[in-house]
């Protein structure tokens, strides 16, 4: 993840022409995932969808959509697939943070020091209002569900399992299984 330094802003990130995210006053550009990435993602969004068409309330948006925050370290997110229930914003980035987000690990997203920085981000979204978020571990074929209400135990869903977004996107699972089907 490259990093651009200076005391940038919001308009700043408007510019960038790809995946960025800004954080401690840096825009954070985040490099292109793979096919495993791609697919896990795709899949996730396409069943999300479906899902909130038939419940007829808020958005379910994919990658590369920008989420405005007012975090003192923080003031974006930029989630691989996310439901959003908030205000529209046309063609501006949604201005608040949505309330179920999914980081899908990419291979630069593991080691201890991955772990870290992506243990921040959940605690970013938390912090920002955000109520249940995944991380998505293709490696591992499983998926961690994080919630504000207990953010530091998460519910584990390997093989053959459902994975679910509660209280968040209600009624929702999403088999496992499906991440690079």
């Amino acid at each position: 993840m490259a990093t651009i330094t200076w005391n940038a802003t919001v308009d700043d990130l408007y510019k960038v022409d790809s995946k960025a995210e800004l954080v401690d006053g840096e825009l954070l550009i985040m490099p292109a995932g793979g096919r495993w990435h791609g697919t896990a993602s795709k899949n996730i969004l396409i069943s999300l969808d479906a899902h909130v068409r038939r419940l007829g309330v808020g958005m379910a948006l994919g990658d590369n959509v920008g989420f405005l925050c007012d975090l003192p370290n923080r003031r974006s997110f930029s989630p691989d697939c996310a439901y959003y229930t908030g205000p529209d914003s046309g063609v501006d980035f949604l201005p608040r943070a949505p309330v179920f987000a999914v980081e899908v690990r990419s291979k630069e997203d593991y080691g201890s020091g991955a772990d870290r920085r992506i243990a921040r981000k959940r605690a970013d979204y938390f912090t920002a209002g955000t109520q249940v978020v995944w991380d998505v571990d293709i490696d591992a074929n499983e998926i961690r569900v994080y919630r504000a209400t207990n953010p530091e135990k998460p519910t584990v869903y390997g093989s053959g399992t459902l994975a679910e977004a509660e209280p968040a996107v209600p009624g929702w699972t999403f088999a496992v299984d499906e991440l690079l089907a």
